[in-house]
């Protein structure tokens, strides 16, 4: 890598608003690759800001950075990760639509137990912290 091409991690951080030990981070889990300059500070080529941007990118899509490494070795072989992206992003989507249903759910519980306490008002028992919790069947 030229010198003049080069990038200290600092500069990769304020052009992408990254903080530099979410760069090292990124690194570590192979998402972004640098080379040791005689001095031992990190040396990053110009594409690292379009990468990092483009991890962050995919963040706010739900992504994880497992997803985004599985993304990038897609991209590295050659291969136009498109169509894995579009089967990552179904697998989000209905992730999201089983977690809205187990929050539905929790919800209509919780509203079950409020409407129960505010017409109860169970006595306490020796030992009870709050009566109304100590009528909660325990699930394990």
């Amino acid at each position: 890598m030229a010198v003049a091409t080069r990038l200290k991690i600092g500069d990769v951080a304020k052009q992408t608003g990254v903080a530099v030990g979410a760069l090292r981070y990124y690194e570590s889990l192979g998402l972004l690759s640098s080379e040791r300059g005689d001095n031992g500070y990190r040396y990053y080529p110009p594409e690292a800001v379009h990468q990092v941007q483009f991890i962050k990118k995919a963040q706010a899509l739900g992504f994880s950075l497992e997803d985004v490494g599985d993304v990038l070795t897609v991209h590295q072989r050659g291969d136009l990760p498109c169509g894995f992206v579009r089967s990552l992003l179904q697998d989000k989507i209905q992730q999201l639509e089983d977690q809205i249903q187990q929050m539905t759910a929790f919800k209509a519980d919780l509203e079950q137990y409020r409407d129960r306490w505010a017409e109860s008002q169970p006595r306490p028992q020796s030992g009870d912290i709050c009566p109304l919790i100590e009528t909660v069947p325990l699930t394990v």
